[in-house]
């Protein structure tokens, strides 16, 4: 298992202080939440909890977990917020430590805001409310589907 490390002033290493409420799951490895500044509905971040550097930068069992957590985030975005799309997104130009940007793509997203493009909406579709409100939904949906796997695993 990774030693947990942490680098000062990196904003994702920073999320280990993120309120609890913000958080759909925890695990040694992985962080589900939502996070201040990219607070749209729907939106959420999968990032490791130590500092990794992009996808290189993780190890073998990071590697390997990141698939299922990735998938059942998903999935439990996409049931909550019946989201026709739900993208899996990773850049880490502006915050180098290893994270997806998991955002549902709504019916209502013009043209011109789907694909890469839906990242126009961090600022004009912010609601830290209505964002704060999923989390609940989503941290149900994930326990179940995450479970549902551990079962099939131990089958």
């Amino acid at each position: 298992m990774s030693t947990p490390s942490h680098q000062p002033g990196c904003f994702m290493c920073g999320l280990e202080e993120n309120d609890d409420a913000s958080v759909v799951f925890r695990d040694p490895l992985w962080s589900g939440e939502s996070v201040p500044g990219y607070d749209v509905p729907g939106w959420f971040v999968l990032r490791a909890r130590r500092h990794a550097e992009r996808i290189t930068g993780l190890d073998d069992e990071e590697l390997a977990s990141f698939g299922r957590r990735a998938r059942d985030l998903v999935a439990a975005v996409t049931e909550v917020t019946g989201a026709p799309a739900t993208y899996l997104l990773v850049f880490g130009e502006n915050h180098p430590h290893f994270h997806a940007l998991i955002t549902a793509r709504d019916a209502h997203v013009p043209e011109d805001r789907r694909s890469g493009d839906i990242l126009k909406l961090r600022t004009e579709y912010a609601d830290a409310e209505a964002a704060a409100r999923l989390v609940p939904g989503v941290r149900r949906a994930y326990e179940r589907l995450a479970a549902n796997e551990a079962r099939a695993v131990g089958a």
